[in-house]
């Protein structure tokens, strides 16, 4: 791959637009609505990986190819799809749910019940990761690495699946959890998800890999936890068959 310095990316990126005079109204902030293929062109003066190309495009407020206009808050849809719920099922006894990047937990496992019910995670009618680690107590102790949590859920509130939903979550906890949530919020930092250390209250230290499937028509994830080690193995398969709730889908 051939290298380019400084002023030869500047220049590409300028091609995409009308010139260097359109790049500097960019820089300067005079113009809020750059076009897709800017955006795409910044990326690779810029040489993005995928998640930092990702977050440009929801940086520029860009939809299906066209900057947004004015989004009104509004929460996502929480169905799941019948043929999800069932591979969701096939996946017992394993540890899994489907969620969206608000962090809303939709359906899971009962084995997911039995790693998280006991820290509180799916209390309520309609649980969400992201307000549970920023404004429940319980979840600075039972998330080993709560700082590195806490960044990755503010960070995928820019990959909510529309701008609009992103505005709903965002101005509730904005309110509940204050500076240390607009803080993160607004950092832009793309986060590292290495494993996930969970301090569980009867089990003691877990360690779960995650391996997240893209349900990209409904803008949703399916997220396996796979345990990273004999020791937490041995604690996940303890907790399994403990009584424990089967499949459970929340609309």
């Amino acid at each position: 791959m051939q290298h380019r310095g400084p002023a030869a990316r500047r220049a590409a990126v300028a091609d995409e637009g009308d010139g260097l005079g359109y790049l500097t109204r960019i820089e300067q902030g005079r113009d809020r609505r750059p076009s897709v293929a800017v955006i795409h062109a910044l990326a690779d003066a810029l040489s993005l990986d995928p998640s930092e190309r990702d977050h440009l495009r929801y940086l520029a407020k860009i939809t299906g190819g066209e900057c947004s206009a004015h989004p009104q808050p509004a929460p996502p849809r929480r169905q799941v799809r019948p043929s999800v719920r069932e591979t969701l099922r096939l996946l017992e006894p394993g540890i899994a749910m489907v969620t969206n990047r608000l962090g809303d937990v939709l359906a899971h496992t009962g084995a997911f019940a039995s790693v998280t019910g006991a820290a509180g995670l799916l209390d309520g009618d309609a649980p969400n990761l992201t307000r549970y680690v920023f404004t429940d107590a319980r979840a600075r102790t039972f998330f080993a690495d709560w700082d590195d949590i806490a960044d990755e859920q503010a960070f995928d509130l820019w990959l909510a699946p529309s701008a609009e939903n992103s505005a709903w979550l965002t101005a509730q906890l904005a309110a509940l959890a204050g500076p240390d949530f607009t803080r993160r919020r607004n950092r832009h930092v793309v986060p590292r998800r290495g494993i996930l250390r969970l301090d569980h209250p009867s089990a003691g230290a877990l360690r779960l890999r995650r391996e997240t499937l893209e349900l990209s028509a409904d803008a949703q994830q399916l997220i396996v936890f796979l345990p990273a080690d004999d020791t937490t193995a041995q604690a996940v398969e303890q907790l399994r068959v403990r009584p424990h709730g089967r499949l459970r889908a929340i609309s």
